[in-house]
């Protein structure tokens, strides 16, 4: 009875992971409209740093939606396997070309002394985020865990990296509106770098493992 209890709730859980990932990408689209939309208005680099992330993680959520669904269509292991690689890459590169452009970005507003103006809505989208994506993690790492998904936690990864360029999207913002400091957008933008190539790296180092170990059976 136990085992049939707990054999149920392991089959509910891509239907679990679907959902959250349709929440994460209808939060997303918020996140790409308004940050971009204010990045143009302030000419900030970090907010539309922030904006492209979130489209990336659009496409990675949308990704995980056709791999959780295999696994919910009851797809054979083969499936499930070729899914997750696809998923876990498509992670990973989606990470470097970001890290790629906000090192270029916030490297040219140092060099041009860029001074972006302050915006209310880019600190109230900073700060949104700071409480939603948390949230958003928290479930699908727990999900990623009981799935034994590296995609899904890839995935997860790139929500902590969406919420630590709030949090440091937030710090820069505000301190340019308080401050009139020129260069904190850019030092903002550059400060989420390290845990971009960290989790794109990770996330490609997975997939590269699954298809090695692939190779040997």
């Amino acid at each position: 009875m136990i085992r049939s209890e707990s054999s149920t709730q392991r089959a509910r859980l891509p239907n679990l992971g679907i959902t959250v990932e349709w929440l994460t990408i209808a939060w997303m689209v918020v996140e790409v409209g308004v940050g971009i939309r204010a990045a143009i208005l302030s000419g900030s680099v970090a907010l539309m740093a922030f904006g492209l992330d979130s489209g990336i993680e659009i496409v990675s959520a949308g990704v995980m939606v056709w791999r959780l669904g295999i696994e919910q269509q009851g797809g054979n292991v083969e499936r499930v396997d070729h899914a997750e690689r696809r998923a876990s890459t498509l992670v990973g590169w989606g990470l470097m070309l970001l890290a790629i452009y906000v090192v270029a970005s916030a490297a040219w507003g140092l060099w041009q002394r860029s001074q972006p103006e302050p915006t209310a809505l880019g600190i109230a989208l900073a700060a949104a985020a700071v409480v939603v994506m948390p949230v958003l993690v928290g479930v699908k790492r727990h999900i990623a865990d009981r799935i034994g998904s590296a995609a899904l936690r890839g995935d997860a990864a790139e929500g902590v990296v969406c919420a630590y360029m709030a949090i440091v999207l937030l710090a820069g913002l505000v301190l340019r509106a308080a401050f009139g400091w020129w260069w904190a957008d850019s030092i903002a933008a550059l400060g989420i770098v390290y845990v971009i190539v960290r989790e794109g790296r990770e996330a490609l180092s997975e997939a590269r493992a699954e298809e090695d170990e692939r190779g040997l059976k």
